[in-house]
């Protein structure tokens, strides 16, 4: 994830203020109540500065809201982003939790200590920053920017590039003082790591899911005809997918006869052909056309095939956020969601990208990967990439050398994007990709899945672990996603055997305990509710493991099944208030 810090110029043009509906976590949005956000954004932040010893911020910081939520029960959480004598501060996001009075309630917060950098003169010119990053990154570097770096335990000057090679990108920060690259960090979060691929390849395992297979899907299925007596309209019609059969798409007629693959009852999202190109501009895109308002052939032979599978996994994803959570979009903020396939050359891979705010697809790389990676699962999993990084915004803690990212927050994003991935295949229920705890099952695998949540260890492609250790920290971010994952399942369906549509579930615990899950909805409700108002960049397993028992409590209350069970969930994968870390990473 990009650790480029977004300041928002003022209160009242926060486009993604959120109101929390009545009794399950649900949000609506609320233009109309600019002003009752501008009160609550100016109670957080006067309390912040009153709270200094508890909040951390000291003379000479300034907070921007980037959020606001304001929950049925009375409690109100404000997002803050941070600069510090005019330097946007890395690491220094916090929530200030506010009662339904206005009073400071408590707060989350990203760095443990206040922001004194022991200078404010750099020693390295932009220019040698620039350089020094380019070389790191092995690519183009932007202008340096200079930043403070609160990450790590104490505040350090330093600048922060961006760096650009192929289409790819990194964000690199460089001490101003010593010249050490203090961080070097993917902006966009690809769906399979540096270590996978290079685990495939050496296995020698070709991945070549099959295609067209799939009968006619539920769905409104469209003639191309289009009744409108002015364009652009609403019309409906067919997508003939890769993965999932024939779907119902809602497109755009221009005008009579002529469609594109666009959606004006979803904001306007929509999929675009990036013909090989490594371009992170959506506008760089070609449209998709037509005169039929039938997009693909169920194979790979027509370039529409996978962005029909892309388009409906896109608006399912959407769709989910929406009917669930009333979540408006990815940010929350009534605006598209967009997508590029066939990008690149030969891409075996498929990633949300910050930089153009789009899901990026690959046709794969020809060799280990044979297809588009557009299955349904995979849209969910790195859209809610998205929604991670308009909120909490979680970052992997360091990144090696061949790109694999390392750290218990990344971790933790990972594994977010799993739980709410397999969450969008249940709400959509196709029965050509039938809803499961399996991540990546349609991938054509030889061990069936990419990952899963009842037993992430089952996965040996990945290494994927079942339990928190102090080992954790040093594990790539999407084998340690399966503390999280798992932990999730547990509070979901509970422990040992259970068979679920068509698939064996056996989830184990550490400590042998016997969990009852709550089901899928309510543990859902809370893991979704501690990530938009209890985590922030820096959240590690035990953080999360309170910001779920916050939720938890929020929802059901303190003495609640619901509150009990996610205590007991968490110490099935040893994660406990007891083993919480003295010095945390």
């Amino acid at each position: 994830m990009a650790v480029a810090v977004a300041v928002a110029t003022a209160a009242t043009g926060l486009a993604g203020t959120a109101f929390a509906g009545p009794s399950t976590g649900v949000e609506r949005s609320a233009a109309s109540a600019t002003s009752t956000a501008t009160v609550v954004v100016e109670a957080a932040r006067t309390a912040a500065f009153a709270h200094a010893s508890a909040t951390g911020v000291s003379h000479g910081d300034e907070l921007h809201a980037q959020d606001v939520l304001l929950d049925p029960e009375g409690a109100r959480h404000v997002r803050f982003v941070r600069t510090h004598n005019g330097l946007p501060v890395l690491g220094g996001d916090l929530v200030v939790h506010l009662n339904r009075q206005l009073a400071y309630a408590g707060v989350t917060r990203a760095a443990d200590h206040a922001v004194k950098p022991a200078t404010t003169s750099a020693k390295l010119t932009a220019g040698q920053a620039a350089a020094k990053a380019a070389q790191a990154a092995k690519g183009d570097a932007s202008s340096a920017q200079l930043v403070l770096d609160a990450r790590d335990g104490a505040a350090a000057l330093a600048y922060q590039v961006t760096v650009t090679d192929k289409g790819s990108a990194s964000t690199v920060v460089v001490d101003a003082v010593t010249g050490k690259v203090r961080s070097n960090t993917p902006v966009a979060d690809e769906f399979l790591s540096p270590k996978l691929i290079d685990t495939l390849r050496k296995r020698g395992e070709t991945v070549d899911p099959a295609t067209g297979t799939a009968s006619d899907s539920a769905g409104l299925l469209g003639s191309g005809v289009s009744g409108a007596t002015s364009y652009p309209a609403t019309a409906h019609g067919t997508g003939k997918t890769l993965f999932v059969g024939n779907v119902g798409l809602t497109t755009t007629a221009t005008s009579r006869g002529h469609y594109q693959l666009k959606d004006p009852s979803r904001y306007g999202t929509e999929i675009r052909d990036a013909k090989g190109k490594y371009t992170e501009s959506f506008g760089a895109g070609t449209k998709f056309t037509n005169t039929t308002n039938v997009w693909g052939n169920g194979k790979t032979s027509s370039r529409a095939s996978a962005a029909a599978d892309a388009q409906y996994g896109v608006t399912k994803t959407l769709d989910f956020y929406k009917k669930t959570f009333n979540r408006k979009g990815i940010a929350n903020n009534s605006k598209a969601a967009r997508g590029m396939v066939h990008w690149g050359n030969k891409v075996g891979n498929a990633f949300w990208d910050p930089t153009c705010n789009c899901m990026l697809y690959g046709d794969g790389d020809g060799s280990v990967f044979k297809k588009p990676l557009v299955v349904l699962d995979v849209t969910g999993h790195e859209l809610t990439h998205g929604v991670v990084e308009a909120t909490a915004k979680l970052e992997p803690t360091f990144v090696d050398s061949d790109g694999n990212q390392y750290g218990e927050p990344g971790s933790l994003n990972e594994s977010l994007a799993d739980i709410f991935g397999s969450n969008v295949e249940f709400y959509a229920k196709n029965t050509k990709d039938t809803p499961d705890y399996l991540i990546g099952e349609k991938l054509g695998l030889a061990q069936k899945f990419l990952r899963r949540l009842d037993h992430p260890s089952l996965d040996k492609l990945e290494g994927t672990i079942d339990y928190w250790s102090s080992d954790t920290y040093y594990t790539e971010v999407h084998a340690g996603s399966g503390v999280s994952s798992h932990a999730y399942y547990l509070l979901a369906e509970g422990s040992g055997k259970k068979t679920i549509g068509t698939v064996n579930y056996n989830s184990p615990t550490y400590n042998g305990s016997t969990v009852k899950g709550i089901g899928r909805t309510k543990a859902t409700a809370i893991f979704y509710r501690a990530l938009t108002r209890y985590m922030v960049s820096t959240t590690d397993f035990h953080d999360a493991r309170v910001a779920t028992l916050k939720a938890a409590k929020d929802l059901y209350g303190a003495t609640s099944t619901e509150y009990k069970t996610v205590d007991k969930a968490w110490a099935g994968v040893n994660v406990t208030a007891a083993n919480t870390p003295a010095a945390r990473h």
